[in-house]
This record gives structure tokens, C-alpha cells and sequence, in this order.
């Protein structure tokens, strides 16, 4: 559905499809590497651990790794997992690109959604308590790495629930889910068109200038108004829209997959701190509205529940866990 309309939009608009580049490279690219990668990191410190340096050891550990886990299911996870989420993401960002040419320049909805977050803020701009709060000096940095993290942890999380779910319905759970975030937050841009703070009101922002994240913010604004300029940069690509936040839907969504399918408590931690963080520095920098946070949480929310019901996970009664009710033939379900 995604990659149909991408293309219909495109031909509709006289436009091409692109493939954006990103975190090491083009997504052709990006994503082969990164499961090459983690089937490197996979087979490579279990090899040398288990065979003590020995090379006559080494490639019997390779070979039963590859028999016991890169099975047929696995590679069938990680081919359908790497297809559907490539076409959802590259169609996500064409379709967003194409935003303004399709709804208009005009971006309605950011005089509603501010005056919302005065409303919740007592009639003060969030930005402004925020960084009064938290201060504009070495916060601001550490907020905008944060925040630009989220960029790389997209393909890694995807690879890692791909490549090392011990279950492999927990692989097509999380690519399940990401697809449809994806596809709910491309359809919540064109249901709510907006720009967000740090592009309406610049004003707010203005001692933020040098922290990467404002650089990054111009780099976006630059690109949209190469877009706007209708037709004189054909190749360029616009990321700007407000609603929903996909940086809190993924990012919580992470944090709930990791919750429900690793057991390890500090990772749990580690994914609830980057989520919460993840929500305070869309509003420091101005990225999205509150609105656009909570309409994120809402999607992550469908996406993982939704996901977990088409990969045949049953959820208790009140939710604070899951039982898979798929399985592989080498991992019965009894034993996850």
C-alpha cells in the first residue's frame, strides 16, 4: 500500500521516487550492511571464544551456528523483514517530501497546536521553560545527540530483532510494528499538516544556533525550501512535518519491545530513559508540538499491539507481559 501510493503520488505529481541516504548510505545499501554486520558480530566473538584461538576448532562452530540458527526460517525473517520495511520507509519519505505539493504550502494546523501547548504550559512557551529549566549550555548538546540518535537506531533495532530474536515470531513482532508506525505517521502528516515550533516560531530558538540539532534543523529547512521553490532543485527531498512525532513513536516503540522480549533489566532501563529523553528534546529544540508527542505515543501503542496480534502474541489480561504463540521449528515456544 505504501510503495502504491508513493509511486502514484509521484507520477501524479511529474516527480521521481528517491532513495534517501542516511546513516551508511542509501538504504540499499544500509540495511545489507548492517546484517552483514550483525551476522559478522554474530559468528565471529562466538567463534573465537569457543574454539580458545584454535583454527581447528573454528569452522565446526561456524557451521553449527549457521545450522542452528541461520536456517531457512531465518533467512526468510530477514529477507521479508528488510523488503517490506525498505519499501515502507523509502515510500515514507517520498510521501512526505511530496506533502506541500499536495496539501499546500500553507501549514494550518501550527497556530492550533501552539495554542495547545500554552494552554498545558499556563500560557508559557514549553521551549522557554525548558530551557530555562535545564539551561542552553552543555544540556543542549547532550539533548541533540540524543535526539540524533535516533537516526542510526532505526536500522540497528530493526537488524538486532531481525538477526538475534531467540524466537523468531519476536523478529516479525518488531518488523510488523515498525512498518505500520511508519505508515500510521505518514497518514497522521497529511491528516494534520504542520511544521512545528522550531520551524513557525523561530524566535524561541534562537540561543540554540550551534548545538546539532539546530544545525540539523536548518539543514531540513533548507531542503523544504528547495522543494517549495516548484522545480528548481528536482532532486530535492523535504523532511518537515510536525504531527505525529515519529521520534517518540519509535522510540517508545523500542522501549516496549525490549520490555517485552529481552529480560535483561538494565537494557529495559536503558530503553525507557532514551524514550523519555528522546520526548523532552522534541520540545527543547522546538521539533514537534506536545500534541505531536502524544499522537506518537498513540501510534507506538497500535503499532506494538496491532504487530504483536499479526505475529500471534497473546497479551494478558492486563498487559505487563506476552506469550509468544508462534515459534520456529528449532525454538518451541516452552522453552523461550
Amino acid at each position: 500500500m505504501m510503495g502504491a501510493l508513493a509511486l502514484i503520488t509521484a507520477l501524479a505529481l511529474d516527480k521521481k521516487l528517491v532513495d534517501p541516504d542516511g546513516f551508511l548510505g542509501p538504504s540499499w545499501a544500509r540495511l545489507p550492511l548492517l546484517v552483514g554486520g550483525a551476522l559478522l558480530l554474530d559468528m565471529l566473538p562466538r567463534t573465537l571464544w569457543g574454539s580458545r584461538l584454535k583454527p581447528s576448532l573454528m569452522w565446526p562452530i561456524v557451521r553449527d551456528r549457521w545450522v542452528s540458527h541461520w536456517n531457512r526460517e531465518r533467512l526468510t525473517l530477514v529477507l521479508m523483514g528488510l523488503i517490506c520495511f525498505y519499501i515502507t520507509y523509502v515510500s515514507y519519505r517520498n510521501l512526505k517530501s511530496f506533502l506541500p505539493e499536495v496539501m499546500g504550502p500553507d501549514h494550518d494546523y501550527d497556530y492550533q497546536l501552539h495554542q495547545i501547548d500554552r494552554f498545558l504550559f499556563f500560557g508559557h512557551e514549553p521551549a522557554l521553560v525548558l530551557h530555562s529549566l535545564l539551561g542552553t549550555g552543555a544540556i543542549a548538546y547532550f539533548l541533540s545527540y540524543i535526539y540524533l540518535w535516533f537516526l542510526p537506531l532505526v536500522p540497528l533495532a530493526l537488524a538486532a530483532w531481525l538477526v538475534w530474536s531467540r524466537n523468531i515470531s519476536f523478529g516479525y513482532w518488531f518488523a510488523t510494528s515498525q512498518v505500520l508506525a511508519w505508515t500510521m505517521g505518514t497518514a497522521s502528516y497529511y491528516l494534520v499538516p504542520s511544521v512545528g515550533p522550531g520551524f513557525e516560531n523561530l524566535w524561541l530558538y534562537d540561543n540554540l544556533d550551534n548545538t546539532p540539532a539546530s544545525q540539523l534543523m536548518d539543514s531540513l529547512y533548507n531542503g523544504r525550501e528547495a522543494v517549495l521553490s516548484w522545480g528548481t532543485n528536482p532532486d530535492a527531498v523535504q523532511s518537515v512535518a510536525a504531527f505525529a512525532s515519529l521520534h517518540c513513536a519509535i522510540t517508545l516503540l523500542v522501549a516496549l519491545m525490549v520490555q517485552y522480549t529481552i529480560k535483561t533489566r538494565w537494557v529495559h532501563w536503558v530503553g525507557w530513559v532514551n524514550f523519555g529523553i528522546t520526548v523532552v528534546a522534541t520540545l527543547y529544540f522546538g521539533w514537534h508540538y506536545v500534541s505531536d508527542d502524544v499522537a506518537g505515543i498513540v501510534i507506538a501503542l497500535l503499532s506494538f499491539y496491532l504487530g504483536g496480534l499479526a505475529s500471534g502474541q497473546k497479551f494478558d489480561r492486563h498487559g505487563l507481559s506476552s506469550h509468544p504463540t508462534t515459534t520456529s521449528s528449532i525454538v518451541p515456544v516452552d522453552d523461550d
